[in-house]
């Protein structure tokens, strides 16, 4: 089956019971990589089996390809065996930050296997805990699997193509920092501040209501139109910091029913490793 991208706490509380369901929990902090497994072992959602961002979701042995490489199929595959996934199972992505970090990593790739019955929690761990529903603590160990996967590549961006459809004007780059890192008034990740010239700003956190959910289908398709203007969904292509919040871009479209965008995996990150690409400044 194909999965709706996103699905309430509510729903996902009702599922667990028949026990067909997986959830990973993708909690991570950027300035604390060890905070996110240990919050997990404080609480978790019941059964919910932690990722690493940085080790399991990423291959930071890799250069040139930003904080966050995509890990290759081995690295993958390992890191699902030992969550206990299987090929077809429904998976349920959660984390603390609305499903930026790293819940959308977690759902963008497994959509980059072929895997469509998946979902990202919405209001992640937040509006779990704000419904009242079971929570438990402690290590959990499945059963591991063996699997083996592929990541499709021709669903990522590289440097390369991402140029030459900048020059030729066939792309729509949307950057999914906040504001005033894409206008490279402050950087307090990356070594160089700004954007990729042509860029434009759509800040995650749009994406979200004041509750922490991801907005209306009918609100984010008007405000994703506006930034589309004649460019089609597939005109499309994300960037962030380092292609971990832009995924969240990327699920807000398919929520919206925009669907075909793909994301420049390096992002920022890996724009600057190479001095001699350009960078722009302001709005």
């Amino acid at each position: 089956m194909t999965a709706t991208p996103l699905v309430s706490a509510a729903e996902l509380a009702d599922a667990l019971p028949r026990g067909d369901v997986l959830v990973l929990d993708g909690r991570f902090d950027l300035a604390d990589a060890g905070k996110g497994r240990r919050d997990h072992r404080d609480a978790h959602v019941p059964g919910a089996v932690y990722v690493d961002l940085d080790d399991d979701l990423s291959d930071r042995s890799r250069q040139g390809l930003g904080r966050h490489p995509l890990p290759d199929d081995a690295r993958l595959s390992a890191a699902l065996a030992r969550a206990g996934w299987r090929p077809g199972g429904r998976v349920v992505a959660c984390d603390d930050a609305n499903g930026a970090l790293a819940a959308a990593r977690v759902w963008w790739l497994l959509r980059l296997i072929g895997e469509t019955n998946v979902q990202v929690l919405d209001g992640g761990w937040a509006a779990w805990r704000a419904a009242g529903l079971p929570i438990e603590s402690g290590e959990v160990a499945p059963a591991p699997s063996d699997v083996a996967v592929h990541i499709d590549g021709a669903a990522v961006l590289g440097y390369d193509e991402l140029q030459n459809r900048l020059a030729a004007g066939n792309v729509l780059l949307l950057d999914a920092r906040a504001a005033p890192r894409f206008r490279g008034e402050v950087e307090p990740i990356d070594r160089v501040g700004g954007h990729v010239p042509g860029a434009v700003n759509r800040p995650f956190a749009d994406n979200l209501g004041a509750d922490g959910c991801f907005k209306s289908t009918d609100a984010l398709r008007a405000e994703f139109s506006v930034l589309l203007g004649a460019h089609a969904a597939t005109d499309v292509v994300h960037m962030c910091g380092s292609g971990v919040t832009a995924c969240h871009n990327l699920l807000a479209m398919e929520h919206a029913g925009l669907r075909g965008s793909r994301v420049f995996a390096p992002s920022w990150s890996g724009w600057i490793d190479d001095p001699s690409r350009p960078v722009a400044k302001g709005a």
